[in-house]
């Protein structure tokens, strides 16, 4: 491991533990949702885009997002500069919990998955781009891609379905189904 590629990583790692831990004081005075919480109406705590990327529901939930980011987040972090590494991290992060509050009264009817939150925290939507952007980059897709060629529209379609399957298998009560799926197919695409 070299300090370049462990760098962006500790540094979210340190985000997640400091705003946690601001969680907590926050919500000894019940201010929590105001200041981390993603939630309509949007323009009411405009900051929560940011906060709720790296904020997280409880320890469990931040340490299942920790070790996901190490995984996921090592290979891309020793292969980019950290300035980059933070923006795809805050970036994507931030698109999919947007996604998850915009557009889940549009999916909240569907039997299949289940989606009723309007409100969003935690990492996940800019892990599974991470997850996302590894599937897509690596050498046997590299390899493959060199073979055959494949069109444009049926790589989106692959990604489309793939994002769905990895979705639904994540599924569970209070997952955040649209960030995840947003996620993984921004990492995919990027």
């Amino acid at each position: 491991m070299t300090a370049r590629s462990v760098s962006p990583l500790l540094d979210v790692l340190v985000v997640f533990a400091a705003v946690y831990a601001l969680q907590l004081l926050a919500s000894l005075v019940n201010v929590m949702a105001g200041f981390f919480v993603l939630s309509p109406p949007l323009a009411e705590n405009p900051w929560t885009v940011v906060t709720s990327v790296y904020a997280h529901d409880n320890a469990g939930h931040l340490v299942s997002n920790a070790i996901a980011l190490v995984v996921f987040g090592f290979p891309v972090a020793a292969a980019t500069t950290r300035l980059r590494f933070h923006a795809f991290f805050l970036g994507t992060g931030a698109v999919a919990g947007l996604s998850q509050v915009l557009l889940s009264d549009l999916f909240a009817g569907l039997p299949v998955v289940g989606i009723t939150a309007t409100s969003v925290l935690g990492a996940s939507g800019a892990v599974f781009a991470l997850l996302g952007y590894l599937l897509a980059s690596n050498r046997l897709v590299a390899g493959f891609g060199a073979i055959a060629d494949v069109p444009r529209w049926v790589t989106y379609f692959v990604f489309l379905v793939l994002a769905g399957v990895l979705t639904i298998v994540t599924a569970s009560p209070g997952v955040a189904l649209i960030a995840h799926f947003t996620g993984l197919l921004l990492g995919l695409v990027a």
